[in-house]
């Protein structure tokens, strides 16, 4: 089954990118990637930040933290075993 990417199609993505090469040009096209690629790791590396912060206040302040992990595990559990009661009905359709 092929999934469309945002439900945008091939000719769509094309014009898209016509559109872009001709508004910004050719020799534009890599420095707006890479001045998107330096935004996006900036924010991750934030967000990294964040969390790490948050995990070491919790520490000092003597929160169990260990529960969340307890959580995520039972979380997978069932999203393994959704997934292994739809994977039938999703072959089928």
């Amino acid at each position: 089954m092929n999934v469309p990417f945002l439900f945008i199609g091939a000719p769509e993505i094309f014009v898209i990118i016509l559109i872009v090469v001709m508004v910004f040009g050719a020799d534009k096209i890599p420095e707006i990637a890479k001045g998107l690629g330096k935004g996006m790791r900036q924010i991750k590396d934030a967000t990294n930040d964040i969390k790490k912060e948050i995990n070491n206040s919790a520490e000092k302040q003597g929160i169990d933290t260990d529960f969340v992990k307890g959580i995520n595990k039972e979380v997978a559990e069932v999203k393994e075993n959704i997934g292994d009661l739809t994977g039938p009905i999703k072959r089928k359709m």
